[in-house]
């Protein structure tokens, strides 16, 4: 029963959130209420609240996905494979299954359309980066054995943070130009796999461990 009460749950959620930006995408996210997306979906308010406390995180549902990937990629990599590695390999896979994380996935130039257009969402854009840099710093400094409020830990979460984010950004800008992703999907995963080898070899683990992106 717990567990049909759980899935009840993901479903609303899944059901909420691709109601709202479906209707994000129409009329802008600035646009549309939260009293608007509740009465699409046939529920109140406070429940849609409940899912998201936020209404900029009905159009960035995915967050909490990206969180639970990285998390896993970090702390399930396989023997011989470094922190920094299993990112870089958690990235090429996002691309090889053309994931929302890649940058290369379709409706990826009309959705960052929107995202750009709203000061909301451009505000918590910029907090989840922050946030995820911390939960990057924290997960590289654990395998690491570090101290993640070190100078070391944080140089290193900043860095792996922004190749990661540069990588996706190149993806999307390039969409945004009008270029195919198939076009180009191959030589930006090359461009990825040689950006996250770079810094695996510039941070090697304390630990020994080495890996190279493949």
């Amino acid at each position: 029963m717990a567990g049909l009460r759980e899935q009840k749950k993901r479903d609303l959620r899944s059901r909420l959130s691709t109601l709202a930006t479906a209707m994000f995408l129409e009329r802008g996210f600035d646009a549309v209420s939260v009293a608007e997306v509740a009465a699409a979906a046939g529920v109140s308010k406070m429940t849609v609240f409940n899912y998201f406390p936020r209404k900029e995180d009905l159009f960035f549902d995915r967050v909490p996905d990206l969180v639970e990937a990285l998390t896993g990629a970090v702390r399930e990599r396989a023997p011989g494979v470094s922190p920094v590695g299993a990112v870089g390999a958690l990235l090429l896979h996002f691309i090889d299954t053309r994931n929302a994380f890649s940058g290369l996935s379709e409706g990826v130039a009309q959705y960052w359309a929107v995202a750009t257009a709203s000061p909301a969402l451009r505000a918590r854009l910029h907090e989840q980066g922050e946030e995820t840099e911390a939960l990057l710093t924290r997960l590289l400094a654990e395998a690491d054995g570090t101290d993640p409020e070190s100078p070391d830990a944080r140089l290193l979460g900043a860095l792996v943070t922004a190749a990661a984010r540069v990588c996706v950004a190149t993806a999307v800008r390039r969409q945004i130009a009008g270029e195919a992703p198939g076009s180009f999907a191959a030589a930006h995963r090359a461009f990825v796999a040689e950006t996250f080898a770079h810094l695996d070899g510039a941070f090697p683990p304390q630990s020994g461990a080495t890996s190279r992106v493949r």
